[in-house]
């Protein structure tokens, strides 16, 4: 079952400045290098949990990392967060969703475009990946 499209949202930097804006960019770097070796190593935490709880997943991330690098390609960006290709990653450890996964993904993407359309720029276009449109996939 094909789930409604969820949006991996970019920040928009213009829309609001906060301590996090001030961070550092070697602490950010560092901080965000941590995230993703825990991700890594929690390979329990799936994808479709990572959406349903906080609405957004690696996928997501690995499109930050292109959008924001500019001359990486998606796959590119997934190899640097999965630490593998996502195929591999995917056939290692991604389960099939099940209906009640699903349906609290589509909740959890319904608060994102209802609390962060203020805070969030335009999704990225026509790139929502097949996992991402489709789960299971």
């Amino acid at each position: 079952m094909a789930a409604s499209s969820p949006k991996c949202e970019a920040i928009n930097p213009e829309v609001h400045m906060d301590d996090l804006d001030r961070l550092d960019d070697a602490t950010a770097a560092q901080a965000f290098r941590r995230l993703v070796r825990h991700l890594r190593h929690r390979k329990d935490a799936e994808n479709i949990d990572l959406m349903g709880l906080a609405g957004f997943c690696r996928n997501c991330l690995a499109d930050w990392v292109a959008e924001a690098d500019g001359r990486l390609s998606k796959d590119e960006a997934r190899r640097i967060i999965y630490g593998m290709p996502f195929s591999e990653w995917k056939a290692k450890h991604q389960g099939e969703a099940s209906e009640a996964q699903l349906a609290r993904m589509e909740a959890s993407m319904r608060r994102n475009e209802d609390a962060l359309d203020e805070a969030l720029d335009e999704s990225f276009p026509a790139s929502d990946p097949p996992s991402m449109t489709q789960p299971n996939r």
